[in-house]
Order: C-alpha cells, then structure tokens, then sequence
C-alpha cells in the first residue's frame, strides 16, 4: 500500500509539474474537459463515448511523455544538438499521430450520430 501511495503523489506531482510548465498540457485537459460533455451528445452508444473521452485521455498521455523527452533533453545539454532535435520531433510526431487518431474517432463518431454510417 505504502508504494501505491508513493505512485500516486508521484504521478500527481508530475502532473502538477507539466500543468505549471507546458501550455499543450493545459490545452489538453481544456479538451478533455470540453470532451466529457460532448461525448455525450456525439457517442450513440455508451461504448462510443467512453472511446471519445478515451482518446482524449491518450493524447494526454502521449503529451506527457512528449514533455518529458523534451524536458530530459533540455536538461542533457543547452547547445543546439542536431540529434536531440530528431528525438524531439519524434515525439512531436507521436502527438501529431495522436492528434490524427482523435480526428479520425470524433469525425467517425459524429458521422455516425448524423446518420451517414
């Protein structure tokens, strides 16, 4: 029990940490905050709304873990490294790959909600 506790103020220090430092974290959880409604009025089934809040919920995650490669990076050296950068932007494109996942749900969602599938 004493490491689950020790997990949990961990990973809410975490969070409190990339809140304070990353604008995309807070934008990220703006969104997760606007997709629990809404998931509501787009899913048709309960099923289709927990996958709407869900991705949200994945780009989060992806975010967080983009921040921390970066945040790692930053601190391994301030010169301009032309191989930290590829590893930056690879996490870039891991958000970029997120972000396309939740367009592809939501639009199929709302499409679906619509009637045309």
């Amino acid at each position: 029990m004493s490491r689950l506790w020790r997990a949990t103020i961990n990973s809410w220090n975490g969070l409190n940490f990339a809140i304070r430092s990353e604008q995309a974290i807070r934008q990220e959880l703006f969104a997760l905050l606007l997709a629990l409604p809404l998931a509501w009025l787009v899913g048709a089934t309960a099923a289709r709304r927990v996958e709407l809040v869900a991705v949200v919920l994945l780009l989060l995650a992806i975010e967080l873990l983009n921040t921390a490669i970066e945040k790692l990076a930053d601190r391994l050296t301030t010169d301009h490294d032309p191989q930290i950068g590829h590893v930056k932007d690879v996490g870039s494109a891991a958000v970029g790959v997120a972000l396309l996942i939740i367009g592809l749900t939501w639009g199929s969602a709302i499409v679906e909600r619509m009637g045309f599938i």
